[in-house]
């Protein structure tokens, strides 16, 4: 299915033209998903522009993997051994997927985990709601840090910098506003942990420029994405900004990751779609998905040309929905996605906690 639209034709809806978009891309994915239900491929194809903006071009997106995720999040590669790792954060399931032999396996059940950064020389660092954990890969747990200055350290996204600090937010959504707000949470390789940042609403994904002179944070509830100045030497941040401010239209920005030219990509959970953000804020270009709740994604690959994108099965009534938004209605998601844009992205980077594990494939 493809669809041209003029611009004399955009200028003419009653509608925002970034409307026109999201509207356009939910029906082609949900035609598509409705024509080709058990397919691995969909094209998405527009010819759409916006001012200032790239035009949506045709994207071949492959399914790896169809778990039926209830809130696949997390995607992680491991260059050394050409994995990507990801996690349904709800389901509590862990997965892996082997470039070498292009399979997909479940690797843990039963263990929630939200987010994960890989920890040197090998195992996990994990988060969820009772605090940051080093995990082995296997069988064996140690919580970490269970709570910071009297906070309760329930954590999502993360992230590990150069000199193996990890960074984490806090995962907890509170809009009744009964309780604080969260916080952003970094813990040394010595173990020890402190408060950053305070005043987060929902944390998510975050990300280093290419110098490592800026950090990337999202927080959802506020669609916004703000960056800091980071200083690698001694993990400090400050100063932050924003870089975007979502319009609610357009869903929520969610999970992060920075190519090697600078640009910062988003996943919009509501909005079906990745965009790729140029250092200044403005919109390069969006990728469409057909899943709705599209959360997060990472560049892997021999090459890192490859993009992994994870999407969530489960539809919840919230406040922070787009106006008009039914989680009813269309493919809201589950499925692990890969496309290839010819976009190369960097590496993350490992955690060096004081505790170490030896990971066994």
């Amino acid at each position: 299915m493809q669809v041209e639209i003029r611009r004399a034709d955009v200028c003419s809806l009653p509608i925002a033209p970034q409307d026109a978009l999201m509207k356009i891309i939910a029906i082609e994915a949900m035609h598509r998903q409705a024509e080709h239900p058990n397919t691995g491929d969909f094209t998405i194809r527009s010819n759409l522009f916006h001012s200032g903006e790239q035009a949506m071009t045709q994207e071949q997106l492959r399914v790896v993997a169809d778990y039926g995720d209830l809130c696949g999040e997390g995607p992680l590669w491991d260059s050394r051994s050409e994995t990507l790792y990801w996690t349904d954060a709800v389901g509590r399931k862990f997965y892996r997927y082997d470039w070498s032999t292009q399979t997909h396996r479940l690797v843990k059940e039963g263990f929630e985990i939200y987010g994960f950064a890989l920890n040197d020389p090998g195992g996990f660092v994990v988060t969820n709601n009772a605090g940051i954990w080093l995990w082995d890969g296997l069988e064996h747990l140690e919580l970490l840090v269970a709570d910071v200055d009297g906070f309760k350290c329930s954590t999502n996204d993360c992230i590990a910098d150069p000199a193996g600090r990890f960074f984490a937010g806090s995962h907890y959504y509170d809009p009744a506003k009964e309780y604080p707000l969260g916080h952003l949470v970094r813990v040394d390789p010595d173990g020890r942990a402190q408060i950053v940042d305070e005043g987060i609403h929902l944390a998510n994904g975050l990300g280093f420029s290419p110098d490592c002179r800026k950090l990337y944070f999202t927080d959802s509830a506020e669609r916004r994405i703000y960056f800091y100045d980071y200083n690698v030497d001694s993990g400090e941040i400050r100063n932050r900004r924003v870089l975007v401010q979502v319009p609610a239209e357009e869903g929520l920005p969610d999970g992060l990751t920075v190519d090697t030219e600078g640009f910062i990509w988003s996943a919009h959970w509501y909005g079906g779609c990745v965009v790729r953000y140029d250092p200044d804020g403005t919109v390069e270009r969006r990728v469409a998905v057909p899943a709705k709740q599209t959360s997060s994604l990472i560049f892997g690959g021999p090459d890192l040309t490859d993009i992994f994108i994870t999407s969530a099965a489960r539809s919840e009534v919230l406040p922070i929905m787009p106006p008009g938004y039914d989680p009813q209605s269309g493919y809201a998601g589950g499925k692990l996605y890969h496309v290839n844009l010819g976009i190369t992205g960097k590496p993350e980077f490992r955690a060096r906690m004081a505790r170490r594990f030896s990971r066994q494939s």
